[in-house]
């Protein structure tokens, strides 16, 4: 029994897109299943590491996509030469 008898051709395979409406999902769920006490003790800290990464990543994502620059005149007040 070998594990190239179990495994599919990558090429096979459609590409995974992962969102960012995925990520908020997985916070949400962690949240979720935080309150109603699915994590030991022990698993607390890393689910707390992996929890603060996701919402950091995410406030960054949206952040950036709510405060878009506007650079249309940006060139013309040049005083710096």
């Amino acid at each position: 029994m070998t594990e190239t008898e179990n495994t599919a051709p990558v090429e096979s395979q459609e590409p995974v897109n992962i969102t960012v409406a995925d990520l908020q999902g997985l916070v949400n769920l962690i949240d979720v299943a935080s309150s109603r006490g699915a994590f030991r003790g022990n698993e607390l800290a890393a689910v707390g590491t992996l929890y603060a990464k996701l919402a950091t990543f995410l406030q960054q994502i949206l952040g950036s996509q709510e405060a878009p620059v506007d650079d249309a005149g940006a060139g013309a007040t040049d005083s710096a030469e």
